[in-house]
């Protein structure tokens, strides 16, 4: 009886790690395509007050700094992601890269 106990245990050890390591693959897999933090067209895991210094650095290499920052933070503080680098990388942020002004033009820098 105690050797089946110890063969049951160690089947729920081993299922569990391999349950882990299905869990680790499967995320690495949505990275590769434009899933960024489990969100696709949904928004980030970002704080509101992480956006100010990601804003700051976003912006910081644009002769168009203040309304840059401006609108960085409305999008950050609504979508709660920030894209990285100095421009462009949208699809890492699908709310930041969706939202539109009136005219159709992108709102977020």
């Amino acid at each position: 009886m105690a050797l089946a106990g110890r063969l049951l245990v160690l089947l729920a050890v081993v299922l569990v790690a391999v349950s882990i390591a299905g869990h680790k693959a499967a995320a690495r897999g949505n990275e590769e395509h434009g899933v960024v933090n489990g969100y696709q067209g949904q928004h980030g895991t970002l704080q509101r007050y992480q956006c100010s210094p990601l804003c700051d650095y976003r912006c910081s290499d644009t002769k168009y700094r203040k309304p840059c920052l401006f609108f960085c933070n409305k999008c950050c503080n609504t979508c709660l992601c920030v894209p990285s680098g100095f421009y462009g990388h949208k699809y890492e942020c699908p709310c930041y890269n969706n939202w539109k002004t009136k005219e159709g033009g992108p709102k977020c820098p």
